[in-house]
């Protein structure tokens, strides 16, 4: 089908960049008396920082303290990542046709918009995107729908016609849910950890060369 929409996840999506939040966070959480393994700290990397503390620390921190060490968090990753930055092969050259093409554009993020601004300026690639939702405007993370869905409410596309583009399990089932179709990128999972979502029309390990069939 035609699609009126693309949505893009972030991180590990747009820029390959998810191994630098793992081990940011694994060192964090360590710190803070986790004890948890590395492949543990993967698994948990999704939804809103605040979340994430919450799932391995339980009633622990108050919400000043949670976005503290999320703050904290974002900094440690942005040091490390930065010299790194980049987009994902081939992604430039399809952001730059879709927008000829006049597809509308958003990103669909569970990070804070700080680091979001840290991608799409440091890139200087905000001129593609028509919306931006963050972790910070919307109340259920994902699986949750709401992310993707209010992408599409804010390009005024109906949800099937938007195309999400996703590199975690956690996001393709959030474009389900949305009602969504969904391209993967396997940055950081293997393709055959999507085989029970029915809404993946493409895996694909960059951008170079894709189309739709």
């Amino acid at each position: 089908m035609t699609y009126k929409a693309f949505l893009f996840d972030l991180n590990g999506t747009m820029i390959d960049d998810m191994p630098y939040h793992i081990k940011a966070w694994h060192r964090i959480l360590n710190e803070l008396g986790a004890n948890i393994s590395l492949e543990r700290t993967k698994e948990e990397c999704y939804g809103k920082n605040q979340e994430l503390l919450e799932r391995i620390f339980p009633g622990r921190f108050t919400q000043e303290e949670k976005d503290r060490i999320s703050r904290d968090k974002e900094e440690q990753y942005q040091r490390e990542y930065r010299p790194h930055l980049k987009l994902i092969n081939g992604l430039g050259s399809l952001l730059q046709k879709s927008h000829n093409d006049g597809v509308k554009m958003a990103i669909g993020s569970a990070a804070i918009l700080f680091n979001i601004d840290f991608v799409v300026d440091g890139l200087q690639i905000r001129r593609y995107f028509d919306a931006i939702v963050s972790a910070d405007d919307v109340k259920r993370s994902k699986p949750d729908p709401e992310t993707f869905s209010k992408c599409a409410s804010r390009l005024a596309v109906d949800p099937a016609e938007c195309l999400v583009f996703e590199d975690a399990p956690k996001g393709v089932e959030t474009a389900q849910n949305a009602g969504m179709d969904c391209v993967v990128i396997t940055t950081l999972h293997q393709k055959e950890e999507f085989a029970g979502y029915t809404n993946v029309v493409a895996c694909i390990t960059d951008y170079d060369n894709f189309e739709l069939q």
